[in-house]
């Protein structure tokens, strides 16, 4: 009984030291996840303004003047920009991204990975940890260590990399799966539209937007759209980080949970065990004394 009693011991020792690191890992991602949707929150109104004024300039002027980064191709070549995490520990939250960018392919773009022409482009390593396993789809290490020294210029690299690649027709389209946040128990994993910049089609009826344009339209749009598009990236990565330590909280925050529940089964498995042993004891003792009496 000593043996069973030194085993549930060690049990809930070792619990109880997993306890204290996973609540450790929850107030550190509470502490960053307040500095992450600080900086979402100031910056979504902003970039979503931006995208949309610059999808109703794309809409509503004719010919050419959109530029070439608006310009709809036919489809041979894809790239996804999928941002992930660095780091594990964060419950479904990886998974679910890289589900959704295969699930994309699988249901966009089959025939295009079936003669690879899909690439990817991964920010964040878990991202390309598990992307770059086997298959047909060349994926990219070149930007996965943003997240390291996360600021906009890193980002702005990635961003008019994919640009100059658009325009140099080595892609078709360029979209970007990630994970919008919501809260710290809730987010939202989309594919959005990078490239070809998406045009937003009116309701039947409905009046053109009137732009002013001043001092050249042309010149105009073709100084605006990179200045959005590396935008729009940068509030996408912004996104996944707050997403990121958000789902990170949860999860260590309902291991901890977890771990309350396994202690209180494993101390009442021991106090048993010790009450067993106890009355073992003391039946020998009684046995021993009535047999010297007898």
């Amino acid at each position: 009984m000593s043996g069973a009693l030194k085993e549930v011991r060690n049990r809930i020792k070792s619990v109880q030291s997993t306890q204290q690191i996973t609540k450790a890992m929850k107030m550190v991602s509470a502490a960053k996840l307040r500095r992450a949707q600080d900086a979402i929150t100031q910056m979504r109104p902003y970039a979503a303004k931006l995208q949309e004024m610059l999808s109703n300039i794309v809409s509503n002027t004719e010919g050419e003047t959109g530029g070439s980064l608006a310009t709809e191709r036919p489809v041979n070549k894809v790239l996804l920009i999928v941002i992930t995490s660095d780091r594990g520990l964060a419950g479904a939250y990886n998974a679910n991204i890289i589900k959704l960018a295969r699930l994309t392919i699988r249901e966009k773009y089959a025939s295009q990975a079936a003669s690879g022409n899909v690439h990817i482009w991964s920010i964040g390593k878990k991202g390309y940890e598990q992307l770059s396993k086997g298959g047909n789809i060349k994926v990219d290490a070149a930007y996965k260590d943003i997240f390291l020294n996360l600021n906009f210029e890193s980002v702005q690299a990635c961003a008019q990399a994919a640009v100059k690649a658009f325009q140099n027709k080595e892609f078709d389209v360029v979209e970007l799966v990630y994970s919008e946040f919501k809260n710290a128990a809730t987010q939202a994993f989309s594919v959005e539209r990078f490239l070809p910049i998406p045009k937003i089609q009116a309701a039947a009826g409905a009046k053109k937007s009137d732009f002013i344009f001043e001092p050249n339209k042309e010149q105009l749009i073709a100084e605006l759209m990179p200045k959005i598009l590396n935008t729009q990236l940068y509030k996408a990565v912004l996104d996944a980080n707050a997403s990121e330590h958000g789902a990170r909280m949860t999860a260590m925050d309902k291991a901890s949970e977890n771990a309350n529940e396994l202690l209180r089964s494993l101390k009442i498995s021991y106090n048993r065990a010790r009450q067993a042993a106890i009355t073992t004891e003391l039946t020998e003792i009684v046995s021993g004394a009535a047999a010297l009496q007898g």
